[in-house]
């Protein structure tokens, strides 16, 4: 019980402290965006704005009332946070949390869809190279798995826009459905979804496999040879049971915490692959809050990732000594 309150307070405390930085780098940057913001609302508004006027509007989308002391805009701002309140966006003129809220879905569904694809083939190739290990499969897949492992998401992603998008136009280059169809558990839409999601998911997928593949293989090779392997050969158990029981379940263990880190990455790990694809998920905010400098919104995202990161790892912490009893008090070194 100790062990669990400390990481939780550790995970609490760095989501505070990622917090507090979004607030010094809005507000006590000298140049930054507070200054920026500024600039801007004198440049909208002429000589008619007040300051007055324009500190009101800043603190509107910021949750910053500049008027006020440092420590009591510190305290109206983390306040704001934990309300779900990340201010107004200055490019879309609409709350953070409307914005970020509807793309969260999407983003899942596509990073979620693309690890879990990854993770099952990368996993059942990677077992299937170790028990081959040594034949022209096994270095086949393996010198495989190396260039995908290598190659970034992003040159699959334009692979597929050129050629699957535009040349034989296959998929759609943009949008999570067709903007003809109207949104609801119905076979037209679910089909639309899955049509403008193929692509920016198997670009995910097909670079991410080989990492898995390779580190399944690995440690399926190291567990192969173990005494306890040949203690069970000589009990005459199945090859079956030998290879589901003992080889798969040890050789994942260690792979398990990087799974949930990969899951706390789900908002992040699809920033420029929504972008090429037109899809308007968490990263494709992102990356246009970014490119307008709407600080409010780029705040928002980033707070969400970290969330989300902080929270998977400390999933995989939690719960690493509950499937690995030899693991005491969280995952075990090994696994990282």
């Amino acid at each position: 019980m100790s062990y669990l309150l400390k990481r939780i307070g550790q995970s609490v405390l760095t989501v505070f402290v990622v917090v507090s930085a979004s607030f010094g780098l809005v507000r006590l940057l000298p140049g930054g965006p507070m200054d920026y913001l500024r600039a801007q609302m004198i440049q909208q508004g002429g000589s008619d704005m007040s300051m007055a006027e324009i500190n009101r509007r800043i603190a509107a989308q910021t949750n910053i009332a500049v008027d006020k002391p440092i420590h009591q805009q510190y305290v109206e701002y983390m306040a704001a946070i934990l309300q779900g309140d990340f201010g107004q966006s200055v490019w879309y003129e609409e709350p953070v949390a409307s914005i970020i809220g509807p793309a969260i879905p999407w983003t899942v569904f596509l990073t979620a869809s693309a690890l879990f694809l990854a993770f099952t083939v990368g996993v059942s190739l990677g077992a299937l190279m170790a028990y081959r290990e040594g034949s022209k499969f096994d270095v086949g897949s393996t010198g495989v798995g190396l260039v995908l492992n290598s190659t970034p998401g992003y040159v699959v992603a334009l692979l597929l826009v050129a050629y699957l998008g535009y040349r034989y136009q296959v998929f759609p280059t943009g949008g999570r459905y067709a903007s003809e169809l109207t949104p609801g558990f119905n076979v037209p839409f679910l089909v639309s979804v899955l049509k403008h999601g193929a692509m920016p998911i198997f670009s995910m997928a097909v670079v991410g496999f080989g990492g898995w593949a390779l580190s399944m293989r690995g440690n399926s090779i190291r567990v192969l040879g173990e005494d306890y392997l040949r203690v069970a050969r000589l009990r005459g158990l199945s090859t079956r049971r030998i290879a589901l029981r003992y080889v798969a379940r040890n050789a994942i263990l260690p792979m398990y915490t990087g799974l949930m880190i990969a899951i706390g990455t789900v908002f992040g790990g699809a920033v420029i692959i929504e972008n090429i694809f037109a899809y308007p998920g968490v990263g494709f905010y992102l990356i246009q809050a970014i490119n307008a400098r709407d600080y409010p919104l780029m705040m928002g995202g980033f707070i969400l990732i970290t969330v989300a990161m902080v929270i998977g790892i400390t999933i995989a912490d939690l719960t690493y000594g509950i499937l690995d009893p030899r693991a005491k008090g969280g995952a075990s070194r090994e696994s990282y």
